[in-house]
């Protein structure tokens, strides 16, 4: 506890010298799962903030709770225990209705398997988080600009079956930045991916990062990881280790440079 203590103390005072705003603080994090009498623990009590414009990779094995504690964080989950903190607001006691609304204003969601609506053409998807937005500006401009920010803008009316895995992550993280949320959650991003694709998109993730967006990145893989700015390695539903990275990969031009 007293460890847990000295390191916000440190982080804090290391924070305001660099004018770095505190975006995410969780306090002593538990989450619990039971079923009958059984009760199995997964997150056991995690403490860590990330500031705004940091690129986090959560990383850990299968079964290591970063899962669980994405879905927390994203706010699609309630912990059994402890405090979280979005923009100095402890989001732990809210209704369901005013987690939802937070959610769609602050949080945008990239998950390994897209989550695309079938059926539905390219700047549908896009869009359909505006419908429950109040935007000002016109939802299908918003959503135009943003698609051909990542590379899409030829591919508007296609349906998602029509476009490859590549070019329907891309789709995903455009859903993701339509309502300029606070934080884009990246839940393995290039797991269904081939490697050039992946780095694609790992390429478009440390753009958006470099113009000020904060990314955190859920991944089992060292080598995903490495894409981002710092780590945090979860096992067991504990954090074992969080560093900088030093010698960080760097996606440009469809290849890695490190």
């Amino acid at each position: 506890m007293v460890f847990n203590c000295l390191k916000i103390v440190r982080s804090a005072s290391w924070r305001i010298e660099n004018f770095l705003i505190m975006l995410i603080q969780v306090n002593n994090l538990t989450k619990n799962y039971a079923s009958g009498e059984v009760v199995t623990p997964v997150l056991n009590g995690l403490t860590f903030s990330i500031d705004q414009g940091e690129f986090v990779a959560i990383m850990g094995p299968s079964g290591s709770g970063k899962s669980t504690l994405m879905h927390i964080l994203g706010l699609l989950d309630r912990p059994s225990g402890g405090q979280y903190y979005l923009e100095d607001k402890d989001v732990t006691e809210l209704s369901d209705d005013e987690l939802a609304g937070l959610r769609n204003r602050k949080i945008g969601f990239v998950f390994q398997a897209f989550n695309l609506l079938p059926r539905t053409t390219v700047l549908e998807n896009v869009m359909l988080p505006l419908a429950y937005a109040k935007n000002r500006e016109a939802p299908e401009r918003r959503a135009k600009k943003i698609l051909a920010s990542v590379g899409l803008d030829h591919r508007l009316n296609y349906f998602t079956n029509q476009i490859s895995g590549g070019e329907k992550q891309r789709v995903a993280i455009a859903r993701a930045l339509v309502n300029e949320p606070a934080v884009i959650f990246a839940d393995e991003p290039t797991g269904n991916l081939d490697s050039k694709s992946g780095v694609q998109i790992m390429e478009i993730l440390q753009g958006l990062n470099d113009s000020g967006n904060t990314i955190v990145l859920v991944t089992h893989e060292t080598y995903t990881s490495e894409h981002a700015k710092r780590i945090i390695k979860v096992k067991d539903g504990l954090i074992i280790d969080d560093y900088k990275v030093g010698q960080r990969r760097i996606a440009k031009d469809g290849e890695i440079l490190k």
